[in-house]
């Protein structure tokens, strides 16, 4: 296995596992239908919530370097997952409003992280792995999960469209919590199966194998 793609999995593994964790331990405290998963950035538990964000992001990091070091990512799609990484490191670092005492500016610069991660994890998905039917099956899934990701996305911008056109406010329309954290599953397993597709044994440049029976193209035209 490609060594960065193995120890960004690892972090990515144990990140998703801290911030499940946190959800498990605070079930009776935070609803997951209706509080999103920042809300435990807010506690005495948000430096638990930082680190499991934080690792995340360094996870997603060391997958975008070995998929480009192994020509399995191209530029424009390592930056949109360096946006993903990026994003995630801002919402680690900027808790999200406390609406008990009123916005705040971190707030909207975590606000602001939310939407540049989630919207550049699954375009990095479909930009990287758009060539799945030359690579394994890992590939194949991150694509498919890049676009089930943005059909969450999709999903989300609709729900806001009426609540807008409604007069009710945009997380009243849809159970806020349940939805974001379907669409965090979706993009962590995209995110996953590019680590696995970046630390599998096939690279961008492997020949394909030869068939019995049928030489390849410069061995016959050596041999006529």
């Amino acid at each position: 296995m490609h060594g960065p793609a193995r120890a960004g999995l690892a972090a990515v593994a144990v990140g998703a596992g801290v911030i499940a964790a946190l959800d498990l331990a605070y079930l009776g405290e935070i609803n997951p239908l209706r509080r999103t998963i920042s809300e435990h950035g807010l506690g005495d538990q948000g430096w638990i919530f930082a680190l499991g964000v934080a690792l995340l992001a360094v996870g997603s990091l060391s997958i975008g370097v070995s998929l480009l070091r192994r020509r399995l990512a191209g530029i424009v799609g390592a930056i949109a997952l360096a946006g993903w990484s990026l994003g995630l490191l801002v919402v680690a670092w900027f808790p999200k409003h406390d609406w008990s005492v009123g916005p705040s500016l971190s707030g909207s610069i975590h606000r602001v992280g939310s939407f540049v991660a989630f919207l550049s994890l699954p375009l990095a998905a479909l930009l990287i792995a758009r060539t799945w039917r030359r690579h394994p099956r890992s590939a194949l899934a991150a694509f498919l999960l890049g676009v089930a990701s943005l059909l969450w996305v999709a999903g989300i911008a609709t729900m806001v469209w009426i609540g807008e056109s409604s007069g009710l406010a945009w997380w009243q329309v849809m159970p806020l919590g349940l939805v974001e954290r379907g669409l965090a599953i979706t993009e962590v397993g995209a995110l996953v199966a590019l680590g696995l597709w970046g630390a599998s044994r096939i690279t961008a440049d492997a020949p394909e194998p030869l068939t019995a029976g049928r030489p390849t193209t410069l061995k016959a035209s050596a041999e006529r």
